[in-house]
């Protein structure tokens, strides 16, 4: 079935784009609470569930082990800016571990915040593998290798212990099998695997409740879920979606944004997970659409909803910084 327009881009009194997509709201039950469009589709998570990666981080004790705290797993969390304390903080979890950028295989690219790409080229710099927005998921992920005794290289490829351990996690809190007729290959070029858009929902349901975990998993969960809400720059940045949401409610809302429109997210007073899916991969319709969803699912706060809607509705702006339109969630998403 097509999906419904969830968002609506418009300029003047035209609309000028419309964005598809689907959403679920699940309990830790596995009981839809909320569901739109085709939620049983396999979908790529992309990035959208770092949370759940960092797992073997936590629970493998490495994490204790170099003494990590709030920020440091707020970044193993994180597609983040590539500002400077991004960097830094990525160098000195490596350093931890008696690594250094070398070990990084998640390949390099600019940072995505502006003023940070014109300061590192102002300084005559190139970007290398610490300015990648995951670096910090790939720091996390050679620590654990390098505590748990695993011979780091090649820690990005499917089939190296690590990652199977990333894909037990993954199979096991989402409760898909994630197999090798639905994966692919991420950007910074670990595995990823399409399973229906409701099993990321439900498993970012169970990392906010605990349920159907053993104590020691439920522990971790809580852990990395509460640095994230307490860390948010350090998850993604200056400006970010992700950040404006997180600070909307302190220790209240967990939202993740992963490539080609997925957010994931999670609310622990509600016990509630959600997963949605732009289908054209829009960044900024998926924006709109996680924004309008935790606004209706948190109404009761008044003043919280309010904020959650002035965020769902980002004005388009001309060169000049004049507002020439509007983005909008659609009737289906309020």
């Amino acid at each position: 079935m097509a999906n419904p327009v969830l968002v609506e881009v418009t300029r003047g009194a035209v609309v000028e784009s419309a964005h598809r997509g689907a959403v679920c709201v699940v309990d830790a039950d596995g009981k839809i609470v909320w569901e739109i469009g085709d939620t049983a589709r396999p979908v790529f998570p992309r990035s959208a569930v770092k949370a759940i990666q960092a797992l073997p981080l936590v629970e493998s004790g490495a994490a204790d082990a170099y003494g990590f705290g709030d920020r440091e797993l707020a970044l193993a969390c994180a597609s983040h800016s590539g500002e400077p304390e991004h960097v830094e903080l990525a160098t000195a979890m490596l350093a931890k571990a008696g690594l250094d950028k070398a070990a990084l295989e998640c390949g390099a690219h600019w940072p995505s915040n502006h003023d940070a790409t014109i300061a590192l080229a102002r300084a005559g710099g190139s970007p290398n593998a610490l300015h990648n927005n995951c670096s910090g998921k790939h720091s996390g992920f050679l620590c654990t290798c390098v505590h748990s005794g695993i011979p780091h290289r090649g820690y990005v490829k499917a089939g190296h212990q690590f990652q199977e351990m990333v894909r037990d996690a993954m199979q096991s809190v989402t409760g898909a099998a994630h197999d090798v007729d639905h994966c692919g290959t991420d950007g910074c070029s670990i595995p990823t695997y399409a399973v229906p858009l409701k099993s990321f929902a439900l498993g970012f349901a169970r990392m906010a409740t605990g349920r159907g975990f053993a104590p020691e998993r439920a522990r971790a969960a809580k852990r990395l879920l509460s640095a994230c809400m307490a860390e948010p720059f350090l998850v993604a940045g200056t400006g970010k979606a992700d950040v404006a949401l997180m600070q909307a409610a302190p220790g209240r809302i967990f939202v993740k944004t992963g490539a080609e429109g997925v957010y994931c997210a999670a609310l622990p007073e509600l016990g509630l997970g959600i997963a949605l899916k732009c289908d054209d991969g829009a960044g900024r319709a998926a924006e709109v659409m996680i924004a309008s969803v935790l606004a209706k699912l948190l109404r009761s706060d008044e003043t919280l909803a309010a904020k959650l809607i002035q965020l769902a509705h980002p004005p388009v702006e001309s060169r000049v910084g004049a507002k020439v339109g509007t983005l909008r969630p659609t009737a289906v998403l309020n």
